[in-house]
């Protein structure tokens, strides 16, 4: 069993984190919040007070924060983990951050003799309590297979995409599906309701057929009731959209419903609802349609 250093534990880092204790682990929490690091230590972890005193006797470093400068900073600073962990080291970003940075990370790791691997997963939060997530890594081949015990324990599908970075392309691409899923059911049980339709029924037929998604399984029933407490916030869909647009402006792809959706997400956003979860894309379309939403 290995020494794991996990930094973040948010709603999908904490069941992350609980998994690798159940598994048998000895996992050690940093978060920027004390009580998500005590929700750790009664679930059997142990406490850490820096990132630095985290990963100082750590095996195997675990990130699982909310941007690309949170993951600069925990892997880069003055007391991060590169200037603190031993050679050897192996870093599974976990976080979901633009692949150029991703790219840099892995280097700069590298040059100081951390092995790194950008690991990015979907699933929400649902996933991360069930031990299902999909998770798509990027990396040598060496390191992928380094990591993938842990990987296993998390996930229900771990896949080696390729070179370092290429998991957060792949994660862009995952979250340009995602939002345009969402974005169509919303607009899809506004117009059931519109009819009069059963959409409890709709739905359930809907899913049998070829319109069936983990995204019509997961967060219709939600939608249905209007129940927006965060699965995957606005706030952080926002920004992942705008990594994909940035992305697909870099290699000179044109996105026409991927960046019109992240406009929507971005309106939504600018109202006020960045803390809901991205199923809250119904209130806008409610909205637009005159019949309620905020």
């Amino acid at each position: 069993m290995s020494t794991i250093a996990f930094i973040g534990l948010g709603i999908m880092g904490a069941p992350m984190a609980g998994h690798l204790i159940d598994a048998g682990h000895d996992v050690v929490g940093y978060n920027r919040s004390r009580p998500a690091v005590d929700a750790l230590v009664e679930r059997g972890g142990r406490a850490a007070g820096s990132v630095a005193d985290a990963v100082r006797d750590a095996e195997v470093v675990i990130t699982m924060v909310p941007d690309s400068p949170d993951v600069e900073d925990v892997s880069l600073g003055d007391d991060g983990i590169y200037a603190t962990a031993k050679p050897g080291t192996l870093h599974i970003d976990c976080s979901t951050i633009r692949p150029d940075v991703a790219r840099a990370i892995a280097e700069a790791g590298n040059e100081r003799g951390i092995r790194v691997v950008d690991a990015p997963v979907s699933g929400g939060e649902a996933g991360a309590k069930e031990g299902s997530l999909s998770i798509m890594v990027g990396g040598s081949a060496e390191d992928v297979e380094a990591a993938r015990p842990y990987l296993d324990i998390v996930g229900g599908t771990v896949v080696h995409v390729g070179p370092a970075g290429a998991g957060q392309t792949v994660k862009a691409a995952n979250q340009l599906i995602v939002a345009g899923n969402i974005q169509l059911l919303a607009e899809a049980l506004v117009f059931l309701e519109a009819h009069g339709v059963d959409t409890e029924a709709a739905t359930e037929v809907l899913g049998g057929g070829l319109a069936g998604s983990t995204v019509l399984q997961r967060k219709a029933a939600g939608m249905r009731a209007r129940e927006f407490a965060p699965g995957f916030r606005i706030d952080l869909h926002h920004k992942d959209l705008g990594i994909v647009t940035a992305a697909a402006r870099e290699a000179g792809v044109t996105i026409p419903l991927g960046a019109h959706v992240a406009q929507l997400v971005g309106a939504l956003r600018a109202m006020g609802h960045g803390d809901l979860d991205h199923s809250a894309l119904l209130l806008l379309v409610e909205k637009l349609s005159g019949r309620g939403g905020t």
